[in-house]
């Protein structure tokens, strides 16, 4: 059995959890997120708090891994996510238009990005972008698209990166020439 398999999941008040024909759905103050399960595992749901089980000899990664997308639910419609980038380099900036992000990375063209439904873009300032919303795993996909555009270069660092993210710097041909 899987370690974090094991552990409940606590459901917060004001949150509820319903699982039926496969499909677990959470219901919180931020909205509702569902996914359907997989056929190896089910959840029984208690007063306070759910438990992943497993149906026969199964993988002990996929008991833990649903034990893991449940509690991801359960924070998501609680307290939500939220991914921070950082934008460096001489003119390269991001502003919103409506809902909208436009991003100047050093491209013959500024580059337009349409956020999917259920995630929240701001810039609080032109070289810092944060992304939020209820779902774990769109909150990371869309921070990974937009750092996508201009990922970091090891030289010096021009790009967008995340928040706490550390470039591996490489030496210069002034380093080579010196041997």
């Amino acid at each position: 059995m899987s370690r974090i398999g094991k552990k409940p999941v606590p459901i917060p008040k004001g949150v509820t959890v319903q699982v039926s024909d496969g499909v677990v759905k959470v219901k919180g103050p931020k909205g509702e997120l569902s996914a359907e399960l997989h056929q190896a595992v089910s959840v029984e749901v208690g007063a306070e708090e759910a438990v992943v089980k497993v149906r026969g000899n199964s993988f002990d990664a996929v008991h833990g891994l649903w034990r893991a997308l449940l509690n991801n639910m359960v924070d998501g419609v609680t307290k939500g996510f939220e991914k921070k980038l950082e934008i460096i380099g001489v003119g390269y900036r991001a502003e919103m238009k409506g809902s909208n992000i436009q991003m100047i990375l050093g491209f013959s063209h500024p580059i337009l990005f349409r956020p999917p439904q259920g995630i929240k873009i701001e810039t609080p300032s032109p070289t810092n972008i944060v992304i939020s919303g209820m779902d774990r795993q769109l909150v990371g996909q869309v921070a990974a698209k937009l750092r996508s555009f201009r990922p970091p270069e090891p030289y010096k660092g021009k790009g967008v990166k995340y928040e706490n993210e550390v470039i591996r710097r490489k030496a210069g041909k002034a380093a080579a020439a010196a041997k």
